[in-house]
């Protein structure tokens, strides 16, 4: 398996995992200048590349904070994870959110967030009359307790 890139412009970074055993690939801005995100503002940060896995069909690319940005700046992103389809080839662009309260800058080539790719199951939805019981049934939020 392979994830493919494609440089979509000048500047952009191709991902890599920060050590072997790093589930992430780090996404980096793909900016001419420094980008300020101002306290409770929302910014879509382009990457300046467009990405493929190849030799699986089944899967998703999936964007998550780096837990540095988020706790040290407060910056992640504001959906807290994108969804890249597999059949999607245009610029991967993460929407980043700041919830500090203070201005938030992003330098050109900075590590704002990181790629997962992860297997997507496709079963046909089918309406049924009834599902099976559970010891849980419908209880939610909390419903089992807090310990």
């Amino acid at each position: 398996m392979k994830l493919l890139i494609k440089k979509l412009r000048a500047g952009a970074v191709i991902p890599r995992r920060a050590t072997a055993e790093s589930a992430g690939y780090d996404l980096s801005a793909c900016l001419e200048g420094p980008l300020t995100v101002r306290p409770g503002e929302t910014l879509k940060v382009p990457t300046g590349i467009a990405a493929a896995v190849e030799g699986y069909e089944k899967c998703v690319l999936l964007i998550y904070a780096r837990s540095g940005t988020a706790v040290k700046k407060g910056l992640a992103p504001a959906n807290c994870v994108g969804v890249v389809d597999s059949d999607y080839r245009g610029e991967i662009m993460v929407a980043l959110h700041n919830h500090s309260g203070e201005d938030r800058v992003i330098e050109p080539g900075e590590r704002i967030a990181q790629l997962v790719i992860t297997p997507v199951f496709m079963p046909e939805a089918v309406e049924v009359p009834e599902l099976t019981e559970t010891e849980r049934g419908a209880g939610g939020f909390g419903s089992t307790g807090r310990q």
